[in-house]
């Protein structure tokens, strides 16, 4: 099993100090944070994306004599897009909202993407495309760069800042309550099935199950004898 880590050298990523894949990803790093207009969101947001970013980043780590440097380029350019520009709301009465926000990521990937990548155009769009939610395509019917990028971006949950991101970040997203979301998440991580070896290594059934209970455990805490502005008296 890997060892699991709450930290990571973004720096250390992003200029490919290790030279582990091929270039560096600064000028995608500088296009992202000068002109991305949804670093501020509150789910879809700069912290998200650098999240899907790092795990992509342990997954070539994972399976590098399976992958070339050029295949780990391009899925950790895919990171880096795949919300760009995100809006920060759900669509309402839209009949494919996600398909709304692949397309605007894809735009900008067409607009930023450096010459040097230009030929793998079609490859990286591709992996963005896979992370269309929920799925259009199954995930053995996709290669495995597609499936690292998918299950990258459902790892929210296990991150540090769950409450934050995930709870309090769709909701407001969503235009909904916390505890709502929070009430959700019993549901979805129960559901949850990562694809990749690498992803069930890292996000193992325990780890998945410690993280419902957390969820119950919360809403539990919040529900009961609830009493806005009564606070217990412990006199």
């Amino acid at each position: 099993m890997q060892t699991r880590e709450i930290t990571g050298d973004l720096p250390m990523i992003i200029g490919n100090e290790e030279k582990f894949y091929e270039g560096n990803l600064i000028h995608y790093l500088q296009t992202l944070f000068y002109n991305a207009t949804n670093l501020q969101n509150p789910y879809h947001n700069f912290r998200h994306t650098l999240h899907v970013v790092w795990l992509c980043h342990g997954a070539c780590r994972y399976y590098e004599p399976q992958l070339t440097p050029r295949q780990m380029r391009n899925l950790l350019i895919a990171a880096l897009f795949h919300d760009f520009d995100h809006p920060g709301h759900s669509h309402p009465g839209a009949q494919d909202p996600d398909q709304i926000n692949i397309e605007i990521a894809l735009a900008n990937l067409r607009r930023y993407i450096a010459a040097e990548d230009r030929a793998f155009l079609p490859e990286i769009e591709a992996l963005i495309e896979a992370t269309h939610y929920p799925y259009k395509t199954k995930s053995e019917e996709l290669g495995l760069l597609a499936n690292i990028i998918r299950d990258a971006d459902l790892a929210q949950a296990f991150s540090p800042a769950w409450i934050r991101q995930v709870v309090i970040g769709l909701a407001q997203e969503w235009g909904t309550q916390p505890i709502e979301v929070l009430k959700g998440q019993a549901a979805f991580l129960g559901t949850l099935s990562f694809y990749t070896p690498w992803a069930r290594d890292l996000f193992p059934p325990e780890l998945v199950n410690a993280k419902i209970e957390e969820a119950e455990k919360l809403v539990r805490l919040l529900e009961t004898d609830r009493a806005v502005g009564n606070p217990t008296n412990f006199a």
